[in-house]
């Protein structure tokens, strides 16, 4: 057994646990986990501890960790936070393998608190003892019964174990969903509240029960990710088994990082680099509590939603209109079904039926026992078929909700497919939910459901096998903005085409580039790393057609920088580029997650219409595809009206040579900004026209 995983078992499956600041009070946060345990099917040995007491919840108690006799595998340790120090000490003396710190009054409250917390952390080190939290609610596994965990939900929602894990940096946000899920029916196995994640952080978590192969679902809350690498990890576990991982990362609007900070203590990454780093390792980003567990019974059943082509099938046509809209809302596609299908299904329908998609049975459902499953029966020989929606509005006497709850779970059983409903009426909801069908209160929720499952199950596909590999860490000469002419020339040496230019520092140098690019139309820019944007200040002279008119702007350029105070005034003279439609490219290289590459329409209005998509370096050429097709300018590809197609190979090809490139320098350089990217027609190439480049230093 390795050292991590005997610090997992541990803390989900200990012969023995003890709890410093034990109380007889089950309503206490030291009288809690004795309690649970007690109530909740715990075997293994519990060493209350508390110099007060000698008998805790039946339990004998022990004045101190010393008077026990022998090492627990855990402890829980709920003393104040100015006391929590020394017990750890002595954990770690005593040969403890992991303690739960639940105190607060450390990282989350300042400088002061982190001291603190570095403190208990290399006490624990020394001893090779690992720490969860502080500030932790505790973790819990309740298929083994050691709750080392003070939350009152468990004494109000009685758990039971299942395949779904709840690992959060968040107390409140872990019992939350727990909630939901149990309230549901749904059986939970672990439920983890790392806190301030200062040692076994949430990240830890996660790999430790992604290895366990009864687990089909772990749902996250994160307001860090304080270690990727893990996470990833973790992932593929996951992955490699069919479970599947649904993660909340909050704090990304301005007010809630700002929350998070002061929450956990925890610094928050760029909220672009998360939702591409989660995307790249099949993970699903929920965007509140209601996502986060809206399609747990889809993942439970874990049929393949093939291609997610959606039959919708109702007894109203307001339901199958209203779900049809849904649906194209959430990018939901509803199938095409094949003619031979819908010839079958016009000899099932009445004549006022809607033998299409959505599919309208009409109330004729009420007198024909035999029309649901003939239509299904239909459906499921189509190939294009992929997954059934059945909004069931109303229902009361004369309808069989008994049989139709039967038949749908029978079809969806012998197909494979998804199949849920929608209903109104908890008593119609309850009757599909026994017949293992999975129910929802509207459609808006059944398409929804439907929408993430299918969405997720081709991004987990997506995902490679194994994380890729980061080349070593190459350095840059140089620190700061660099100016145009080396930006160029390093995006150049990364593999982007750049436009043909001439560094000059006279005009007789700029009237000499002028011939020596053939006379053709120029740019004359001023070039200064202290300008970088150089249109504010004049430097920027467009179509120059002759020698003259080159020599009066260069002179007006380097009489400005002069003004400016630029110690070295030089012009570019480059030739005048016109593409089909300007782009932008550029690189934020995120401190966690590394280089960040970002693609979209350029031009003035860039930060106005923030028409973007990013890529996590490194990826593919079809990965920039993929990412483009998403762009609300991603018909210009394909060419519009008089518009020719768009050079996409091209555009792609640059940014994942920009990306390869960052990755590469990814410690050396800060960022890439090359406004405008001039992408010419299918076949013609792209070419970087202006460029800023700014490196960290040394």
């Amino acid at each position: 057994m390795t050292e991590t995983t005997a610090t997992f078992h541990a803390l989900f499956s200990p012969a023995s646990v003890a709890v410093i600041g034990a109380s007889d009070n089950p309503n206490k946060v030291g009288g809690r986990p004795i309690h649970y345990m007690r109530t909740f099917g715990y075997t293994g040995e519990v060493f209350p501890v508390n110099p007060g007491r000698e008998v805790i919840q039946g339990y004998r108690a022990y004045p101190d960790l010393g008077a026990i006799g022998k090492a627990p595998d855990a402890v829980v340790i709920a003393v104040s936070g100015d006391a929590t120090l020394e017990q750890v000490r002595q954990c770690g003396a005593a040969g403890v393998k992991a303690a739960v710190i639940m105190a607060s009054g450390f990282a989350e409250t300042g400088d002061a608190g982190r001291q603190r917390q570095q403190e208990l952390v290399a006490a624990a080190k020394d001893s090779g003892m690992r720490l969860v939290g502080p500030n932790a609610q505790g973790t819990a596994n309740f298929a083994s019964g050691a709750v080392l965990n003070f939350s009152t939900m468990f004494m109000e929602v009685a758990p039971q174990d299942g395949p779904i894990a709840i690992i959060s940096q968040s107390g409140a946000a872990s019992v939350m969903p727990y909630a939901l899920l149990r309230q549901a029916g749904y059986g939970v196995r672990y439920l983890v509240a790392t806190g301030n994640d200062a040692d076994l952080d949430a990240c830890a978590m996660i790999a430790a029960v992604a290895a366990d192969p009864e687990v089909r679902l772990i749902l996250v809350y994160l307001e860090s990710v304080s270690d990727p690498a893990q996470l990833a990890r973790a992932a593929e576990v996951a992955r490699a088994r069919g479970a599947s991982i649904v993660a909340i990362k909050a704090g990304n609007s301005q007010r809630g990082a700002k929350a998070a900070a002061s929450h956990t203590g925890a610094l928050v990454g760029n909220d672009a680099a998360i939702d591409a780093f989660l995307a790249r390792h099949g993970i699903w980003r929920a965007r509140d509590i209601g996502e986060l567990v809206r399609a747990v019974p889809l993942y439970l059943q874990q049929r393949a939603p093939g291609q997610g082509r959606t039959v919708v099938m109702s007894h109203s046509g307001a339901v199958g209109v209203m779900a049809a809209d849904l649906a194209e809302r959430h990018d939901l596609p509803l199938t095409e079904l094949q003619p031979a299908t819908l010839r079958e299904l016009g000899a099932i329908l009445p004549e006022f039926g809607t033998a299409s998609n959505p599919l309208d049975m009409t109330a004729a459902l009420l007198g024909k026992g035999d029309m649901f499953p003939r239509v299904l029966q239909a459906l499921g020989a189509d190939p294009q078929a992929d997954m059934v929606m059945v909004g069931i509005p109303v229902a009361g006497p004369g309808y069989d909700v008994e049989a139709l709850a039967r038949d749908a779970a029978a079809f969806s059983a012998s197909q494979a497919k998804p199949l849920v409903t929608s209903a109104p009426q908890q008593s119609v909801r309850e009757v599909f939910v026994r017949h293992g069908v999975p129910a929802f209160v509207t459609e808006a929720d059944a398409i929804a459901a439907l929408a993430q499952y299918a969405a997720h199950h081709r991004l987990a596909e997506a995902a490679p096998a194994t994380a890729p590999v980061c080349p070593d860490a190459q350095q840059l000469d140089g620190s700061g903005l660099q100016d145009e002419v080396h930006s160029l020339a390093l995006l150049a040496e990364a593999g982007v085409p750049t436009v043909p230019h001439r560094l000059c520092d006279s005009v007789d140098a700029a009237v000499m580039a002028f011939d020596a690019l053939g006379g053709v139309p120029v740019v004359v820019k001023g070039c200064a790393a202290e300008v970088p944007h150089k249109s504010e200040h004049g430097l920027v002279h467009l179509r120059l057609t002759d020698a003259a008119s080159v020599a009066r702007a260069t002179r007006a350029c380097l009489d400005t920088l002069q003004r400016l105070g630029v110690a070295l005034p030089r012009v570019v003279v480059a030739a005048m580029v016109k593409g089909q439609h300007e782009f932008a490219l550029g690189v934020s290289v995120d401190p966690v997650f590394g280089p960040l590459v970002m693609i979209g329409e350029g031009g003035t209005l860039l930060e106005l219409r923030k028409d973007v998509v990013t890529l996590l370096a490194p990826f593919t050429a079809q990965d920039v595809k993929a990412a483009c097709a998403r762009l609300r300018l991603a018909p210009l590809f394909d060419g519009y009206r008089d518009i020719p197609a768009l050079d996409l190979e091209a555009l792609a090809s640059s940014a994942v040579a920009l990306g390869d490139w960052a990755l590469r320098h990814r410690t050396a350089l800060a960022s890439v900004d090359i406004n405008p990217l001039m992408v010419m027609a299918a076949g013609k190439g792209v070419m970087a026209v202006d460029a800023v480049v700014e490196l960290k230093g040394s």
